[in-house]
């Protein structure tokens, strides 16, 4: 193990990617793509993750980095049932176990688990890099447990503070809303922009709270605030995706999975819009990008529970069946675009991986095995 950014963490390493996983929490980051060439290093890591933050801090703000698995997703301040949960979860927050780290075959694997106490039951994380492609391949096992569960990832990216630097896009959607509940307070030094509660047919024209609309695609943007939406992945595509080109660097992020397994993606977007510690306005220019299942990001009850987005026939939670582990797969990755490439439109799958087209009508390539959303627990 090596201490990055004062956390001890595991290094998994392939000839083009570099990851390190935080033991508390599972964090993954730093994260570097092509490595040994423009070493490229998209996901964001907390302004005070050296610093000494309040110890009743949460370990999971503590370690603030990267991708991360949450069980159950949300704040969690409500308990479901005898289960009261952290924020985002145990997995995003408690000491995870090393079970295994490989390199073979051109293959780089980090094994770990974590035996859950509020809902007792198994994790097993897997992080597999190949070598030849820039991606990580993400594999959560729940295993022992039983009831609704509503997980989800938590990536992360810093964006250059450029306005606009990003071009945010995503596969069909089906449903769009802002977060329907007071998600900043001024009173404690927090600010949102965004109409609460208000649907939207495109991220290219939310609702603003004082009139209008605001481009969501278009990001940093709106400095000064903080504002959650959430849109529904079409389920019926055979997977789904989001992207964010960055055309001045001449690469785009995208991140892969099943939507009938992760259905919804909540969009947090935090550009120093909190004032109060440890954020204390310097969290700026970083957009959560969050494959989840679940009730925007109130918790495992709120997501249980009837609510008004599953009325709408969008499910917001699993169901676990201890006799039967449920696998979640996911696909994090980047790509070279070419000069002039503006947005990704479609993200085609093609033999040995994907294409990407732009609104333009340039194209970019990137090696990825696809069956890996499609595969389950031995």
């Amino acid at each position: 193990m090596k201490t990055i950014h004062h956390q001890p963490s595991w290094r998994v390493a392939s000839d083009r990617v570099e990851a390190f996983v935080s033991q508390t929490g599972g964090q993954i980051a730093p994260v570097t793509f092509d490595r040994k060439g423009r070493r490229i290093a998209p996901y964001s890591i907390a302004p005070w993750v050296d610093e000494k933050v309040d110890p009743k801090t949460p370990a999971i703000i503590r370690v603030l980095r990267g991708d991360f698995f949450c069980l159950p997703f949300g704040g969690n301040a409500a308990a479901f049932g005898r289960e009261q949960h952290p924020i985002h979860g145990e997995t995003a927050n408690a000491r995870w176990k090393l079970e295994a780290e490989s390199r073979t075959g051109g293959k780089a694997s980090l094994h770990l688990s974590l035996k859950t106490k509020i809902r007792p039951g198994r994790v097993d994380k897997h992080i597999s890099l190949a070598d030849g492609e820039d991606n990580i391949y993400s594999r959560h096992i729940l295993s022992g447990m039983s009831g609704p569960m509503n997980p989800g990832h938590h990536a992360m990216l810093k964006f250059p503070e450029t306005e606009g630097s990003g071009v945010l896009s995503t596969s069909r959607t089906i449903y769009g809303q802002v977060f329907p509940d007071v998600f900043e307070r001024p009173d404690l030094g927090g600010y949102t922009s965004l109409k609460m509660g208000a649907e939207f047919e495109s991220l290219q024209a939310v609702p603003l709270a004082n009139g209008g609309t605001a481009d969501l695609t278009r990001y940093p943007a709106r400095l000064g605030f903080e504002d959650l939406v959430m849109v529904v992945s079409d389920p019926a595509l055979p997977f789904a995706w989001n992207a964010v080109t960055f055309p001045r660097e001449r690469f785009v992020w995208f991140a892969l999975k099943d939507p009938k397994v992760l259905r919804n993606t909540v969009f947090w977007i935090s550009n120093r819009g909190r004032h109060y510690p440890p954020w204390s306005s310097r969290h700026v220019s970083v957009m959560g990008i969050e494959d989840v299942t679940a009730n925007f990001h109130f918790g495992l009850a709120e997501s249980a529970a009837p609510n008004p987005i599953s009325a709408k026939g969008h499910p917001t939670c699993l169901v676990l069946d201890p006799a039967k582990p449920t696998t979640i797969n996911y696909i994090m990755g980047v790509a070279a675009i070419p000069a002039g490439f503006d947005r990704v439109t479609e993200i085609e799958a093609v033999a040995g991986g994907i294409v990407l087209r732009s609104a333009n009508g340039k194209k970019a390539k990137a090696k990825v095995d696809l069956g890996f959303l499609r595969q389950t627990a031995a």
